[in-house]
């Protein structure tokens, strides 16, 4: 029942309570979207070839991928500097602008170290550590996205992290694209490498001649980029696997249908398996956003992917009330949810299991990806049950120390010493006991 009709672009239309068990199951079950076997071999293929030949391989990845000669990996600073200086003067404002909303927002999360007597002369303590090096990647391809260095590059120099490098796919001239370029700039990111998909991933995790190991990779990519993140976790940390775009809609009687329509756009026209639902209260509110999306689908620019997007992972259900629509919510643990409702103040009380979580029709995701200082890097597939969007604790790791007294390691010593024989571990129940006298 729950196909689409065939006018519409929508693949899934109806009441959520009609939802066979098979269709609800595609529409929570976004894990591997996108990816297939082929896709895990080749990438395994390519980070093989990285981690053996190092510049070689990328210099082959750039002529074979990118269909560029590459004289050099790494971008001049010069070039970040001539791409903000021919920048449009009012995108590099807005740029600049959404820059420091990046790093206000991201301020205000920085942690604090913590020590804490457990006993008496048995102090415990925990303190936040900058990373070393991290690693931004921004993608190339079907759009361009200079925000993206951004999100990953401001936070890190707000963290205080000693080196953040930036990797993005080199354009026809060998250089990233000029956006990318004066997006590092503005972040006051360290150094740029042209380099792209798998290859750029392998090199940020493992290191060549001319790319140095990071320790932790963030920011968005394609199948590929999300694929090689995942196989290279165990030499290096990322923020959280990442796949397609997506959102989710709550919208009830005060919600305007061609601003809920929009906002299914804006994302569809991310990916072709991007997934867009929106659940309406009530039947003639669902058909008023159906229609609306169907009529904005049918002007819109990026129109084969949206209509790709809307007719694998589109959908528009009618809901009895939002008593029902919560813990449909929390199972679905959207990148982005939008509650275009009267009282989405009170209403976020009931939201769990969300990347990000939009506040009124009129805060518009576009104003998140952008503006809002908020970080756009979100968990996706469902992975927001278990993971947060990128933020400033992701460029840290914790520093953990204890310090015992001599009189509370002479009261430890025979309960810790008791333990570790417990477990016939009789050398810790030795090096336990030596300190019972003061």
């Amino acid at each position: 029942m729950m196909d689409s009709l065939a006018s519409s672009v929508l693949r899934y239309r109806g009441a959520l309570s009609d939802l066979s068990a098979e269709d609800r199951r595609r529409l929570l079950d976004r894990a591997g979207s996108g990816v297939d076997a082929r896709v895990t071999a080749r990438v395994s293929e390519l980070i093989s070839r990285v981690r053996s030949e190092g510049d070689r391989a990328l210099f082959d990845l750039a002529r074979q991928f990118d269909r560029v000669e590459l004289k050099s990996l790494e971008v001049p600073r010069e070039k970040w500097q001539a791409a903000l200086a021919s920048l449009d003067p009012a995108v590099r404002e807005a740029l600049t602008r959404a820059a420091r909303n990046i790093a206000k927002a991201h301020a205000a999360q920085k942690p604090r170290a913590v020590e804490i007597e457990t006993e008496p002369g048995v102090l415990v303590g925990r303190r936040p550590d900058p990373l070393g090096r991290v690693g931004v990647y921004a993608p190339g391809g079907r759009a361009v996205y200079p925000s993206s260095v951004l999100m990953g590059a401001v936070p890190a120099k707000v963290a205080g992290v000693g080196e953040v490098i930036v990797c993005s796919p080199p354009g026809p001239n060998g250089l990233p694209h000029a956006a990318v370029l004066a997006a590092a700039a503005i972040a006051e990111a360290d150094r740029v490498f042209a380099l792209g998909g798998a290859g750029a991933v392998a090199a940020l995790a493992y290191g060549t001649e001319s790319v140095p190991r990071v320790d932790r990779i963030v920011g968005p990519g394609n199948a590929y980029v999300a694929e090689a993140k995942l196989q290279v976790v165990g030499a290096v940390a990322i923020e959280a696997p990442a796949g397609p775009s997506e959102i989710l809609v709550i919208a009830d009687g005060t919600a305007n249908p061609d601003a809920v329509a929009r906002e299914m756009l804006a994302q569809a026209e991310h990916d072709p398996e991007a997934a867009c639902v929106t659940l309406a209260v009530g039947e003639p509110l669902a058909a008023a956003i159906t229609a609306a999306v169907e009529r904005l689908t049918a002007g819109a620019k990026r129109w084969e992917i949206v209509t790709s997007a809307l007719g694998s992972r589109g959908a528009v259900l009618s809901v009895a009330s939002l008593e029902e629509a919560f813990p449909f919510a929390a199972d679905f643990a959207p990148e982005h949810l939008l509650l275009a409702t009267a009282s989405p103040q009170e209403d976020l009380a009931r939201v769990r299991n969300a990347g990000t979580v939009f506040l009124g029709e009129r805060s518009s995701v576009a104003y998140g990806d952008y503006m809002t200082g908020s970080n756009h890097v979100l968990p996706t597939a469902g992975l927001a049950r278990a993971y947060s969007g990128l933020n400033l604790l992701d460029f840290y790791r914790w520093t953990t120390y204890q310090r015992v007294e001599a009189g509370a390691a002479a009261k430890l010593a025979d309960d810790v010493g008791r333990l570790a024989d417990s477990e016939g571990l009789f050398a810790h129940a030795d090096a336990a006991r030596a300190w019972r006298t003061p």
